[in-house]
C-alpha cells in the first residue's frame, strides 16, 4: 500500500472574501456618487475584518477605512445646512482620503493572503 503526500489543510482562510468584495465596493459607491449606500460595505469591511483576520495590517486598515468614511458622514449628519445627500456634501479630499484608505485594506489584504 503506497501514499502519497498531501500538504497539511490550511486551518483558516485569513481575510474572508467579504471582506475584500466590500474593500473593492466602497470607493466605487463613493466615487459613483452612492457615499450614503458605502456604509454597508464600511460595515462589512469593519466587522469582517475586526472578527476574522489574523493580520494586524489588514485589521488596521479597515479601522482607518472605517474613520475616514464615519469623518464625513459626522459633518453631514451634524450640519444644519447640509445637502440633501451625503455624495453632494462630501469633499473631494475626503473622497480622495477614502480611496486612498480603501487601496491600503486592498493591498494589506492582497499581502495577507500572500503569506
Amino acid at each position: 500500500m503506497t501514499s502519497t503526500y498531501q500538504p497539511p489543510a490550511r486551518t483558516g482562510r485569513g481575510t474572508p472574501v467579504a471582506v475584500s468584495v466590500a474593500a473593492w465596493a466602497v470607493p466605487a459607491l463613493v466615487v459613483g456618487q452612492f457615499a450614503l449606500l458605502a456604509a454597508v460595505p464600511v460595515a462589512v469591511v469593519l466587522v469582517g475584518a475586526l472578527r476574522h483576520a489574523r493580520d494586524r495590517a489588514v485589521r488596521r486598515a479597515a479601522v482607518l477605512v472605517a474613520l475616514t468614511y464615519a469623518a464625513p458622514l459626522a459633518v453631514w449628519l451634524v450640519r444644519s445646512d447640509a445637502a440633501p445627500s451625503l455624495s453632494k456634501d462630501l469633499h473631494p479630499a475626503f473622497a480622495v482620503l477614502i480611496v486612498a484608505a480603501c487601496a491600503a485594506l486592498v493591498a494589506a489584504v492582497l499581502r495577507a493572503g500572500r503569506r
